[in-house]
């Protein structure tokens, strides 16, 4: 249907992309944030460092830089590399979370955001980082479920609307 407002091709792009392929992903939020275009730089990706990079490892994806997303021929292989994935990382560009709801695509992205955060502090340091080793990176994938249901969003949302509601309820009109 035509329309008389400007969109961003590129972000039409990678957002229809995904609508398209994933009934849940009702929510689609990609950002291009300083941590993670770093961390999307780096060849080994996030690392398992930190407890939020616990989360994210758990559900995380890759998608290879194309160039500007123009092309109508890369949203076959970006959905393919997202697959049933919650995060992904697109390499060199920025960071992209999906949800069932508004809040569930936040809240992994604050987690995800929060992770490349953490890890461009931790490297700044200067020294050797500290991995989570492999047995507790396994345990905690299995059991994530019972700390982030709906990707936290029945615990945290309600807190943060009203953490929001005391700030300045007019996002309510």
């Amino acid at each position: 249907m035509p329309s008389p407002y400007f969109i961003n091709p590129a972000g039409f792009t990678i957002h229809s992309a995904v609508h398209a392929a994933r009934e849940d992903a009702l929510c689609v939020i990609h950002l291009h944030t300083d941590h993670g275009i770093a961390v999307s730089a780096q060849k080994s990706g996030l690392l398992p460092i930190s407890q939020q990079s616990l989360f994210v490892l758990a559900s995380l994806a890759y998608h290879e830089y194309e160039g500007l997303a123009l092309n109508e021929d890369e949203k076959s292989r970006l959905v393919a590399d997202l697959g049933d994935k919650t995060h992904l990382i697109l390499r060199n560009h920025g960071l992209l979370t999906v949800g069932k709801t508004a809040a569930e695509a936040f809240l992994s992205m604050y987690i995800l955001e929060s992770a490349c955060r953490i890890q461009i502090l931790a490297q700044s340091g200067g020294t050797t980082l500290l991995p989570v080793p492999d047995p507790i990176l396994e345990r905690v994938a299995s059991q994530l479920n019972a700390v982030t249901v709906g990707q936290g969003a029945q615990l945290a949302w309600p807190g943060l609307l009203r953490k929001l509601d005391r700030i300045d309820r007019s996002y309510r009109e």
